[in-house]
């Protein structure tokens, strides 16, 4: 049955809710067997009258969720796939990251985090904690410089910053730190990388400076990027390069 042509569905008047509410009828219109749909078909499909459904798929279109193709059908646009992706790859993150990073606190009795990017800050997306009653204590969700500490110096180099230290963190695949950040931590970093060698992301293995001194950086140096190396295949890039700075270590 279709719609009914109520005041809240002339021009102009619906509702940012209600307006919402459509604009997902109408992407949900599409199945996958769908190639694309006329106007026709998506007012059949939810009950919409033509008028609503080419208002909302204005703003669908200038979104690029919807495209309108020349013989004036729609498919669904590219940054629905954008957004696919981000949700695909959100459930498979903590199923392969965190395994590698209880493996890698188990080796080294330190804290293990997951750091990304996000604009001139790094978050915490991911934590292990350390075994130790004395730890470096950073919780998921916390945002931090990425000037500061090992993580963020990975980030920035591997993001294109240029001159050092980060010609020689792309070279070596890895950046330490000692009191940085904090004068009473240090840690070590090295990057997660996905398809098509995108950076996801920096490992770090982090503790009380007390602990975490140049004989355990030596000595964890190639136990991190073994776990940067499982963690970069497990997402489906070639680790060649990364496992090449291994054997020069």
């Amino acid at each position: 049955m279709k719609e009914d042509q109520s005041k809240a569905e002339r021009p102009g008047s619906i509702d940012g809710v209600a307006a919402l509410d459509r604009a997902i009828a109408i992407m949900n219109a599409f199945t996958p067997s769908d190639r694309s749909l006329s106007l026709a078909e998506i007012a059949g499909r939810t009950g919409f009258y033509k008028s609503t459904i080419l208002r909302i798929a204005g703003s669908l279109l200038r979104g690029q969720l919807l495209e309108r193709l020349d013989d004036g059908r729609y498919r669904i646009g590219p940054a629905a796939f954008r957004l696919g992706s981000i949700y695909q790859r959100s459930l498979a993150t903590a199923e392969i990251l965190l395994p590698v990073m209880r493996d890698l606190s188990d080796k080294s009795w330190e804290s293990v985090a997951f750091y990304v990017r996000s604009g001139n800050v790094r978050t915490c997306l991911y934590r292990v904690e350390s075994k130790h009653p004395i730890r470096y204590t950073i919780r998921e969700g916390d945002v931090l410089p990425l000037s500061a500490g090992s993580g963020g110096r990975v980030l920035e180099a591997f993001s294109g910053a240029e001159g050092e230290p980060y010609d020689t963190i792309r070279e070596n695949f890895y950046h330490i730190s000692f009191g940085v950040r904090d004068p009473e931590t240090a840690g070590i970093s090295a990057p997660v990388f996905g398809p098509g060698r995108t950076l996801l992301g920096a490992l770090t293995l982090a503790g009380p400076r007390s602990r975490i001194d140049n004989d355990f950086i030596q000595k964890m140096k190639p136990e991190l990027l073994a776990a940067c190396i499982r963690a970069t295949r497990a997402f489906g890039e070639d680790a060649a390069a990364m496992e090449h700075a291994v054997g020069l270590l």
